[in-house]
């Protein structure tokens, strides 16, 4: 299959060409070969020098009894990676040039990952042996999995992708990246090889999801496979190397049970959250980069009925909702010409004509906010979307912006009325500055009086203090609200009892 050899005595007849032993022996046959270690005084001991193994007679220090040593901890993959070197990265420019020159992509492309994978390696291998390279047996290793991951993924990458602990995944350049793991960044030791290699990365997620990163079009906003979001801003404008930015999304979802687990919310808020959702409460999650939005608006949509017809508008695709009945609508970005752009607003409108009991925007950014608003109040109850805001009122008043930036020339009046028609309750999430993430408001629009909106909150989290490792300590407080202004419509989904229920529950708290 992978009959197309290149140079280096690819060429030659299978007998001429003479591949050198290998250097050294594989892990099996050494654990075959040594099955217990060798006591100190059998035979000659055996030095290891830069000049390969010699042998010498044991002398008066070697024939003592010696102390049993305890081997070096394992170190974790990370910091092995960490003393990769110049020459390794030579090395392994060389044997990619040779595996490019020797393989057929067109044959490859036809096999599946795990085959494909196998291929690659059996090659480098055997370019290996037969150029001879000095290298040790966790080096060999090393160099034929980042060489599958540079053909057949993304490269150095990979392990942290493969890492469900890492929230997000910074890359300023080929030589530096940062990692946030637990709520703080780090810097990892992962490095690319030049800033070819992480520009044609870059091309390569991009254009899976049938859009480009270059110098004609050096931002771009893509998805991983998974949903992980993707930022790719290439040179001339990232003046030190392409930075790439990466908001990876857990393998396992997260449900609000998990999300009690870890205190972002407690037990009585997370039943109000699953009524609010089943109840259709046109419901808009506010708060700050990184503060989890997505991650809760994922979780309310699971409390969706399953015979409801719902439509998704993202900027990426990155909501992964579990009902049966989901269209999912993506935007898209203008072609080289500066054509044929479609943005959120072209979404969102033409939703309206697609039949939706449920509309749910990704991220509200602009003058679509209009568009879902009026979608909210006109039959399209229990829509949701979310906005950057770092309190529930500077939520209210970024609506009334973004309707301005829009064009529209409404009075001010006019426009809380809108908003205050809308929107029935406000999810303010935060990211704590020990890194954790709390829902700290859960707050309902009441109406106005005059010209403005009235709300309350049902629920607040007050911090208390820290304890000895710097972590937050804090509580959700009911705010004394027995009767919500959504009572109604939670009486006429026969949820009334369980409401009350919380209700009681967090004030007894």
């Amino acid at each position: 299959m992978f009959g197309k050899r290149g140079k280096d005595g690819f060429n030659r007849p299978p007998q001429s060409v003479q591949p050198s032993p290998p250097l050294s022996p594989s892990i099996k046959d050494v654990e075959a070969a040594n099955p217990q270690p060798v006591p100190a005084d059998h035979g000659p001991a055996v030095l290891q020098d830069d000049a390969g193994p010699t042998e010498s007679a044991p002398s008066a220090a070697q024939q003592r009894p010696r102390i049993p040593v305890p081997p070096p901890a394992p170190q974790p993959e990370q910091k092995r990676r960490s003393r990769k070197t110049d020459s390794y990265y030579n090395t392994k420019s060389q044997v990619f040039a040779a595996l490019i020159d020797t393989i057929d992509l067109s044959q490859l492309a036809k096999l599946d990952a795990e085959s494909a994978r196998e291929e690659i390696r059996d090659i480098v291998n055997d370019i290996i042996s037969i150029k001879n390279f000095a290298m040790s047996i966790s080096e060999q290793e090393e160099l034929l999995e980042d060489i599958c991951n540079d053909v057949l993924g993304y490269g150095p990458l990979e392990p942290l992708l493969a890492r469900d602990d890492i929230a997000d995944i910074m890359v300023n350049g080929a030589g530096q990246t940062f990692i946030e793991v637990n709520g703080k960044v780090e810097e990892s030791e992962i490095r690319f090889r030049d800033n070819g290699q992480l520009l044609s990365i870059c091309q390569r997620i991009v254009s899976q999801v049938g859009r480009r990163v270059d110098e004609s079009s050096p931002i771009c906003d893509a998805r991983l496979p998974d949903g992980s979001r993707v930022n790719v801003i290439a040179p001339p404008l990232a003046i030190d190397g392409t930075a790439l930015t990466i908001r990876k999304f857990k393998k396992d979802k997260l449900t609000l049970d998990q999300l009690v687990k870890f205190g972002t919310i407690t037990p009585e808020g997370a039943v109000l959250l699953q009524i609010i959702g089943r109840v259709r409460c046109n419901t808009v999650i506010s708060g700050g980069t990184g503060s989890g939005k997505t991650t809760l608006l994922n979780c309310l949509t699971r409390y969706i009925d399953t015979d409801e017809r719902i439509i998704t508008c993202e900027d990426s695709a990155e909501l992964q909702l579990q009902q049966p009945h989901v269209v999912r609508l993506e935007t898209r970005p203008p072609n080289i010409e500066g054509e044929g752009e479609v943005t959120m607003r072209d979404l969102v409108k033409n939703c309206l004509r697609m039949r939706p009991e449920r509309i749910i925007v990704g991220e509200v950014r602009g003058p679509e906010v209009f568009d879902l608003l009026q979608a909210m109040n006109t039959g399209h109850d229990g829509s949701m979307g979310t906005i950057h805001a770092n309190t529930p009122r500077e939520c209210l008043s970024r609506m009334e912006s973004m309707i301005a930036m829009g064009g529209f020339a409404l009075p001010a009046k006019t426009v809380r009325e809108i908003i205050c028609g809308s929107v029935d309750v406000i999810v303010q999430a935060s990211r704590m500055r020990d890194g954790s993430r709390r829902i700290t408001q859960i707050t309902e629009v009441i109406g106005m009086e005059g010209d403005v909106i009235i709300t309350q909150d049902l629920m607040k989290y007050e911090v208390e203090g820290e304890d000895a490792n710097g972590r937050l300590i804090g509580r959700h407080k009911s705010t004394g609200v027995g009767r919500p202004n959504f009572w109604d419509r939670a009486r006429y989904y026969n949820e009334e009892k369980r409401l009350a229920a919380a209700l009681d529950a967090m004030e007894k708290e």
